[in-house]
């Protein structure tokens, strides 16, 4: 099983779009799919209609059970959604206090490292989304995944959260030892605008990123298939963000298999 990350230190840049999207992607290649979201704010679990705030299993028992040092079967958290090939591991409310309650516990930071091996026959793939801010759920995160995903909305308060990320990644390095390698990718490009030219312009003179090269478009579709509650890449594969997503995973499976170059 194949684990990503997607991370982003600033909200609404996409990045739930981009989890489920080429989560949509992957499941019309026939590759089945386990989404785990980790944002207390539940935004991808709400997408597939699990309501954070109801009772239900999610993320947060297996964080629960961890730290009152309890086993805990993680494949009876999974839950399925109407899209085939497609399960979550939901998010729950309660994870915003988590770092209050258990982050002085020795062992959280690894508790999805330790986990997720029992469900790597499964699953092909794992797409983890992330709260943006740095503590002990984005930690889980980075030390499960072998990729980092980091969407980057173009325009100009988002470079900033970028410089944060990246000092943030680098500080991660520092610590573990672990060089993981990552990824950027620029979303809500508006062609017609100057500060998305702009923006992109300024990521492509960039010498610490890795940039995917090209970007993921506006498109009013995405709304929309958010609205009902299912993947564009799966409900119109052939609408220009679905296009986007589908481009954007050939070039993930494509670099992986020529190893992504780490930048830094």
């Amino acid at each position: 099983m194949k684990i990503w990350t997607v991370m982003a230190q600033k909200g609404g840049v996409g990045k739930t779009t981009t989890v489920v999207n080429l989560a949509g992607a992957l499941a019309r290649h026939g590759k089945r799919v386990l989404m785990i979201d980790l944002d207390p704010h539940g935004s991808c679990s709400s997408y597939f209609g699990f309501d954070p705030d109801a009772a239900g299993t999610s993320v947060h028992d297996l964080f629960d059970a961890a730290a009152e040092q309890r086993r805990c079967d993680v494949a009876s958290l999974v839950r399925s959604t109407t899209t085939p090939r497609i399960s979550m591991l939901p998010a729950a409310t309660a994870l915003v206090s988590l770092e209050r309650r258990c982050g002085g516990i020795k062992g959280m930071g690894r508790v999805l490292a330790r986990q997720l091996p029992a469900l790597a026959e499964d699953y092909d793939y794992c797409l983890i989304d992330c709260p943006p801010t740095l503590g002990m759920l984005v930690i889980n995160a980075l030390a499960a995944a072998e990729l980092l995903i980091v969407p980057m909305q173009t325009e100009e308060l988002a470079l900033r959260s970028l410089d944060r990320l990246m000092r943030t990644l680098e500080l991660y390095t520092n610590s573990t030892g672990r060089v993981l390698p990552h990824i950027v990718v620029p979303t809500m490009f508006d062609r017609r605008t100057r500060a998305s030219r702009d923006t992109l312009l300024s990521l492509r003179c960039r010498e610490d990123i890795t940039l995917w090269p090209d970007y993921i478009p506006v498109d009013t579709q995405l709304r929309e298939a958010a609205r009902i509650g299912v993947p564009l890449t799966s409900w119109q594969p052939d609408a220009r963000g679905s296009l986007a997503y589908a481009r954007l995973l050939d070039a993930l499976v494509r670099e992986r298999t020529t190893r992504l170059r780490i930048a830094g």
